[in-house]
């Protein structure tokens, strides 16, 4: 029987036992997502403090997260991903009984958001390279990270939609349980992995010479450094867009906490349609190009959606949001980790969780004070014209032509060669 392009990945059995537990407990993430949002802006009516709680989450990731690539790379990520796994589910125990015990401010649920940012600043740089590992033939890893970003998106489309439903029936706390029970998932599929017997590797610099090696090697890899920056210029200024959905869903659609739910669950929807776009593609399909389409599609959504007041005729608009917004994480990743040599393999995704979610919570604040003054709307006009001027700025680069897999290899060789002259 034909082997189905779109599902390569799961030939690894260790990465169909991580795609099985991550799927079931990034449903509970966004379920509790939802909840911490809808709950800040009913309590206080403020789009500023809408942009505060994503600040509060993902700040932490943005200080930290160069710390957290250098302790993948010097660790075993497998304990590393274990131990944050762990530390999720304490601090969703922890949401939980605070919101039953019924006196609570917002800053105590802002600052549970800032310990699970610092929790997340070590999980994702190990989550990330781990999924390299996990891959046996590594011709199928960018099959596998456009198989994470459709399992991403599908618990972005499930989620909210769970939640906002949970969140008017059963309460903010049942959301957060959940969450936190999502979690026992991830933590089963991790302890049934067969993975190689961890050997420890002989340090010969200290951690902050392997910060700086890691700078200098991001700063002489064009074709990685590119990427990065482009992509922190869209987690910036384009990606906090979905800070004022909750503004959307209460004060332009007149509706409720399942209506942020379903506006959540459309943008998933176009998120999950592009990611698995992409998990089809055929090898040697040129990404760059496919990313620059989907940034421009992302503005046009943008620019769309903006001014519609409409439910039903915005809908579609915002499927096309989230359909050109998922090529940011997975192609970027992609590229990333295509080009990116094993030993930096840890730093360079810490650089890549600085970009995506450093970026995003100094934006959400940024896009929270503007849409106060000039209204949501006028904001998210805004953000779509900037973003079409973001693909426009990085066009030459992103329609080069990719180097042929001869000449990759040799340039390969040729960056581990230097790497271990550094190292």
């Amino acid at each position: 029987m034909r082997e189905i392009q779109a599902f390569k990945a799961f030939q690894s059995r260790n990465y169909r036992l991580y795609f099985s537990g991550q799927s079931v407990s990034l449903i509970g993430t966004w379920m509790q997502r939802t909840a911490v949002y809808w709950l800040v802006y009913e309590k206080t009516g403020s789009s500023f403090m809408l942009g505060t709680a994503v600040f509060a989450t993902q700040f932490p990731s943005f200080l930290l997260s160069i710390l957290g690539g250098v302790v993948s790379d010097r660790y075993n990520r497998y304990r590393v991903l274990l131990l944050t796994q762990v530390a999720s589910l304490v601090q969703a125990l922890c949401v939980t009984g605070l919101i039953l015990s019924g006196h609570y401010e917002v800053w105590h649920i802002l600052t549970l958001s800032v310990v699970l940012g610092i929790i997340n600043a070590f999980d994702v740089p190990a989550r990330q390279a781990m999924v390299y590992d996990m891959v046996n033939n590594k011709e199928h890893v960018p099959n596998a990270i456009a198989l994470n970003s459709s399992m991403v998106h599908l618990a972005r489309l499930i989620g909210p939609a769970l939640s906002g439903i949970v969140l008017e029936n059963l309460g903010a706390s049942v959301c957060f349980f959940i969450n936190a029970c999502s979690f026992l998932a991830v933590i089963a599929s991790l302890l049934f992995m067969r993975l190689p017997v961890y050997k420890k590797t002989e340090r010969l610099n200290n951690a902050i010479t392997d910060l700086k090696n890691g700078f200098v090697y991001l700063k002489e890899t064009p074709a990685i450094s590119r990427v990065m920056l482009m992509l922190a210029l869209i987690s910036l200024l384009s990606l906090p867009y979905v800070t004022l959905l909750p503004v959307y869903a209460k004060e332009i659609y007149h509706g409720s906490a399942a209506t942020f739910g379903y506006l959540n669950s459309f943008v998933g929807l176009g998120a999950i349609a592009g990611a698995f776009f992409l998990a089809s593609l055929k090898p040697g399909t040129e990404l760059k190009r496919i990313l620059f389409v989907n940034t421009l599609l992302f503005g046009l959504g943008l620019l769309t959606f903006s001014h519609i007041s409409s439910m039903p005729l915005a809908m579609p608009f915002l499927v096309l949001t989230g359909f050109g917004m998922m090529s940011q994480t997975t192609i970027s990743n992609t590229l990333i980790q295509m080009a990116v040599v094993p030993a930096m393999r840890g730093r360079v995704i810490s650089y890549y969780a600085m970009a995506f979610f450093g970026m995003q919570p100094i934006g959400s604040l940024l896009i929270g004070s503007l849409s106060h003054y000039v209204g949501a709307a006028n904001t998210l006009l805004l953000q779509g014209a900037i973003t079409l001027c973001i693909a426009l700025a990085f066009m030459p680069f992103l329609r080069r032509r990719e180097l042929k897999s001869s000449e990759k290899m040799k340039l390969e060789q040729l960056k581990e060669r230097s790497v271990e002259t550094t190292g």
